[in-house]
Order: structure tokens, then sequence, then C-alpha cells
């Protein structure tokens, strides 16, 4: 068994492997490099830090105890060559690293903004602590802000700056919000809330460039395409992200989108492995190799690398995408493949699509009895491909484990053809009989 394992990332995929490398090797030498000198803590987390929700010390994902029992070497520093033959790192600052096991686990990084004026003080990205803590005092120090992106992670950052009370305007790309993954029903329910926050929506808008004030390197305002402008003291970018591939090059590792792996998370030289954002691991069921930027994916693949590092032989499986998220304030729940479909096999089960959000003496309801939820199931042949659930999440982990489960829906295809309208109800009394024990038969034909 190998006595010096070598961590490069302090994520959850770099702590997981620590753990399990622990627990498979009471004596052997683990050693973490990274770029970023604070304790663990939980990136998804920035995002209520910044709402105001948790304090900075709550962010901890390990108690103190937790992380002397792992007997780990912790290394501040950035790495510049990586000899994958003689089993060497060099750090930046001259110093160098040997090991006997590598994992390369450095997540990704947002993408940089390409407009002029992307390097002024006042715009900002979120890729870590330091970021979610400029943020917070240029937040403190101006009265409107920017937000552009598409995804979850804009949406977190405009709702954290509103708690703040800074007025702040989203701009997007497309005619609604996050096209790729919800439905027009669901991106207005989005839009709505936000609307009602106090949040300004700008729709087909893109950023032209920043502004300063004479020779100032201070953002003042932004200049869209279509030659408008809107004055800030705060631009937060979340136009996506982009693994970190640096250590992998300096090593001259085979790499695509991210670093490519076998299924063993191996990558092509021997002894060293990847996992969480930054690997594009092969998928042994499609054939392909895949990048996954979830939580929970970058804790299982760190399991399963810290388990191969310390000479087990487990393979990893890709798991079917979950990501529980809050946009606008609704907890949102996304199993599968829920986005872009266009295909004639599937059946689109939903409740709630025709009620509309409304605010009321502060509280928001439904104007019918499923106060706040909205789910939606894409149902294919034979088993449930995909769901969101938005608001109550009582349907969010069945719905999660039918998916993940390839459940056999055949049964019940018939009655969710014949009764759409009672698709979801029919899908509940399925769920609750399946958890029984049940078959499908016996709820198709109730």
């Amino acid at each position: 068994m190998p006595d010096r394992y070598l961590i490069v990332g302090s994520g959850i995929a770099g702590l997981s492997a620590a753990e399990e490398i622990r627990r498979r090797d009471v004596d052997g030498r683990i050693t973490l490099v990274s770029a970023e000198e604070h304790p663990f803590y939980s990136r998804p987390g920035l995002a209520y830090l910044i709402a105001g929700e948790v304090p900075e010390r709550r962010l901890a994902v390990r108690t103190p105890a937790e992380l002397r029992a792992l007997k780990l070497e912790r290394v501040h520093g950035s790495v510049a060559r990586l000899d994958a033959r003689e089993h060497t790192l060099g750090l930046s600052d001259g110093r160098q690293l040997s090991f006997d096991r590598l994992l390369i686990a450095t997540g990704a990084a947002s993408i940089a903004p390409d407009f002029p004026g992307a390097d002024l003080e006042g715009v900002v990205r979120l890729d870590g602590l330091d970021d979610a803590r400029r943020l917070l005092a240029l937040a403190r120090g101006t009265r409107e802000a920017v937000v552009i992106g598409g995804g979850s992670t804009a949406l977190e950052l405009v709702d954290g700056l509103i708690a703040r009370g800074v007025k702040t305007h989203y701009l997007m790309r497309g005619e609604r919000y996050w096209s790729r993954v919800l439905d027009p029903i669901e991106s207005e329910i989005v839009e709505d809330r936000l609307t009602a926050e106090g949040c300004v929506l700008h729709h087909q808008t893109e950023v032209a460039r920043a502004l300063s004030a004479g020779r100032r390197r201070r953002l003042v305002g932004v200049e869209t395409k279509s030659g408008r402008r809107i004055d800030c003291g705060l631009l937060a970018v979340a136009v996506g992200v982009r693994p970190r591939l640096e250590v992998a090059h300096a090593g001259a590792l085979e790499t695509d989108r991210g670093i490519l792996t076998d299924d063993y998370l191996t990558t092509s030289a021997p002894d060293i492995f990847a996992a969480g954002d930054v690997a594009q691991a092969h998928d042994p069921e499609s054939g392909s190799a895949t990048l996954d930027t979830l939580w929970v994916s970058a804790r299982t693949m760190g399991l399963t690398a810290g388990a191969n590092m310390a000479g087990a032989n487990m393979s990893h499986r890709k798991r079917t995408p979950m990501n529980v998220t809050r946009i606008a304030g609704i907890t949102t729940t996304i199993v599968g493949a829920v986005g872009g479909v266009d295909d004639p096999d599937l059946l689109t089960l939903t409740r709630g699509q025709s009620e509309r959000w409304v605010s009321r003496a502060g509280s928001w309801t439904l104007t019918d009895k499923h106060a706040e939820t909205r789910i939606r199931v894409l149902v294919g042949p034979t088993t449930i491909v995909g769901a969101v659930v938005m608001g109550d999440q009582a349907l969010s982990s069945p719905l999660a484990r039918l998916v993940t489960e390839s459940v056999d829906l055949t049964a019940l295809r018939p009655a969710l053809q014949a009764r759409p309208e009672a698709g979801i109800r029919l899908l509940t009394e399925f769920i609750r009989a399946w958890e029984r024990g049940g078959r499908a038969e016996d709820v198709a034909v109730s």
C-alpha cells in the first residue's frame, strides 16, 4: 500500500478522498495542497452567507476534532510543475512534493467575462469565500448592482443582493430565465417572484462594456449592446464554469473539456487520479466521458478516488443528476433530464401549471390548494426520465429514487395517458404503493 498520498484541491472531492484514504490507511501520509488558506467550508453555502442567512463560521463542513483525526498536512500554494514519471509536484514558490498516489481535485472556475472593463474594481465572480467577502464589502458601499448569467448561481447572487437592500438589475441573454432547464411556466413563476421582490429584469440584454469614471478603475455602470446605460457600483458575473486544468496541463495528462479518466478515476498517467468538477469520467453505460459539476457527485467521486488511491478497485458509476437549489426564494429540485426535451414518446405530467403565484400580505400562495408548489414529471416509455419540483418538496426524494432506480412504469402509463389531469395524483399513489412493495398494476387499474 502506498504511504505518500498527495491531494491538490480543498473542495468536497479532496476532503472526501482524504477521509476515505484515512479510513483505509491509518498510517499513510496525506498532504493536501490548496490555493486557499481557509479551513474546509461549504461552497454551496456561500449563497446563504451572501443573503445574510448564515454567519461565516457556520460554513465549516467538519469540526476541528474531525480534521485533527485525519492527520492531514495542509500546504498553501499553487502548482507550477507536475512530473508524472518522477511522481513529483512543484509549487510556484520552489517547494517540491513527492507522492506515490496523486489526486487532482481542483474543481472548476467561473468563466471570466470578455467585454471591455471586465477588470474594473467592482466586477466580481463567485469562486470562493474570498470572492463572497469581496462582494459583501462592495454591496455595503453601493445602492445599485447588475447581475448577469443564466443559471442558479446568478439567481443566488440576485437573491443575496436584494436581501442586502441593493437595487438589483438582472440581465438575461434570452427571452426568459433558464430556458435550458425550466419550462415557460416555471420561468414565469421565478420572474414574477423576482419582480415582486424589486428586481429589475432585462430580457435579451447583454453587457457591451463596463464603465468607469475618468482615470479611476472603479465601476460606475454598464453599457448594454443596445446602447442603454445602467448605473451600478457592483457587477456580478455568473455565466458558467470551466474545469481548472492547469495541473493536468503541467503534467501533460490527457484532457478534453476536463481531465479524462477511466471507470476508476485514473488519469492517463499511472498513480494519478482526478475527481470532482475537473474530472471527465468515462461512463461505461453510455460509453462517453462526461463532466458533472454537482456537489453530491464531487463528494462520491472523491470517496471513490480515495478508496482506489488506498488500494481498492472501485469503479465510478455516474449518478442521476440531482440538484437542490433555491431560485427566487423557491426551493427547487431538478432530477434527471428535464430541459430542451422534444420527444413524442415522453409524457409530461404537471400540477400547478394553470395557477399564478401572487403576493398577499408579504406571503406567497398559489390560487389553489397546492400552495407554493409546481411539479413537472417527464415519463418515458417505461421510466421517469426527469422531474422538477418547486416549492413543497414532499415528492422530490421519491421521484429521485424512481429516476435513479429506473423503476418500471409501463403498467401505469396507460392510466397516465388517459387521465393526464390526474397524472401527479396517480403517480403519488404509485409511489405510496411502491414504497409499500406494491405493484404498478394495482395503481394503474384503480
